[in-house]
């Protein structure tokens, strides 16, 4: 098998990340047996600033005739992060319909978690955000700016076919995991979109009666997640609350330079995107100590998707076997003085040796 990867660096930590990470998917591809060609396309918040434009309309075309994309992150203080989320990553997943957020938190090692008594595997969640829908659709506006009246207004929209399919994808996955799928809204407060919410995934878990479904608030949630995290397996969310809890998820199993992400429409014959959690991080980029891990683990994801279950194992297993060594080199915010390039360099001995 052959396959075609767009690489979208972007702007900050991104293009180190992306760096350090490119090799490691010809190493995987050339142990697992299959071929990959990748292409790097300039999209954010610095090609705005060179062109004028996020990402060209050309480019948007162009990527999406891959069989996967591979994103560092956009953004940077001096340009409108809303205008270029809009015009960058948010506009992928609108214009390819990538509405199926997939945010797994794993403990690969008791060193890394900052909660006492957790060791490998005692923290794996499997969070489902809602990627197309709620707050995140740009619906409302601001009147009298700078008057003594000024009003913003910001909706939220959810609809049944967006509620159904991530939905239903939760509770496909909990029937292969651990049979239990936690709902997290705030339905107690928010009577129209999250009482919708609750109502459209209740309807749906009568659909799979072997797997037991719990809901939850979101403060409740926010505190449990931090204080129990072992009582979670799948979790499904709307899109501004997943993108919010997924953050202390992150915190318990290592941080965000180990929080993967992969943006899907297993409906349609579109590539999909993985990306770090941790965004662009401009304040130590350019000093080569940024985590490349989520970005690595981002990247089994995509070996994942494209059917490659064996390369994303052998890449996960790269990550976990570092990780439990007290030898491996660690980037700062692990605890560490390594460089980006170290993490990687190390990744790719043990990958080689390990095969």
């Amino acid at each position: 098998m052959s396959y075609t990867i767009a690489l979208t660096p972007g702007d900050g930590i991104g293009p180190e990340v992306v760096s350090a990470t490119g090799p490691l998917l010809q190493t995987v591809a050339d142990i697992c047996g299959f071929e990959i060609e990748t292409r790097t396309y300039e999209i954010g918040a610095a090609h705005y600033l060179e062109t004028g434009e996020v990402m060209g309309d050309d480019t948007l075309a162009a990527i999406r005739e891959h069989d996967a994309i591979l994103l560092g992150g956009v953004g940077l203080p001096e340009v409108d992060n809303a205008f270029v989320a809009a015009e960058g990553h948010h506009r992928i997943r609108r214009e390819l319909d990538l509405w199926n957020n997939l945010r797994p938190a794993y403990l690969f090692d008791e060193s890394i978690c900052p909660l006492k008594g957790y060791g490998k595997g005692d923290i794996d969640i499997l969070w489902f955000r809602e990627n197309s829908e709620g707050e995140y659709i740009d619906a409302g506006g601001r009147l009298d700016r700078g008057g003594r009246t000024e009003l913003a207004m910001q909706c939220s929209v959810y609809t049944r076919t967006g509620i159904e399919r991530i939905a239903r994808a939760a509770f496909e996955a909990a029937t292969e995991r651990g049979r239990l799928v936690h709902n997290v809204t705030k339905s107690n407060v928010l009577s129209y979109g999250a009482t919708f919410w609750d109502e459209v995934v209740e309807e749906v878990a009568a659909e799979y009666p072997d797997v037991r479904l719990e809901k939850l608030y979101v403060d409740a949630a926010n505190l449990s997640i931090v204080s129990q995290p072992e009582r979670y397996d799948v979790v499904v969310a709307p899109n501004l609350f997943s993108d919010i809890l997924t953050d202390a998820a992150a915190g318990v199993v290592g941080g965000l330079g180990l929080a993967p992400s992969a943006n899907l429409n297993p409906d349609a014959d579109v590539p999909g995107m993985f990306e770090p959690v941790h965004g662009t991080a401009p304040d130590i980029a350019g000093e080569g100590i940024a985590n490349p891990l989520a970005t690595v683990l981002s990247a089994a994801l995509l070996f994942e998707d494209l059917g490659e279950s064996d390369a994303a194992d052998v890449l996960r297993s790269a990550v976990e076997t570092q990780l439990g060594a007290d030898s491996a080199p660690r980037t700062p915010d692990l605890g560490g003085n390594a460089t980006t390039e170290d993490v990687a360099a190390d990744l790719d001995e043990r990958l080689r040796g390990a095969n």
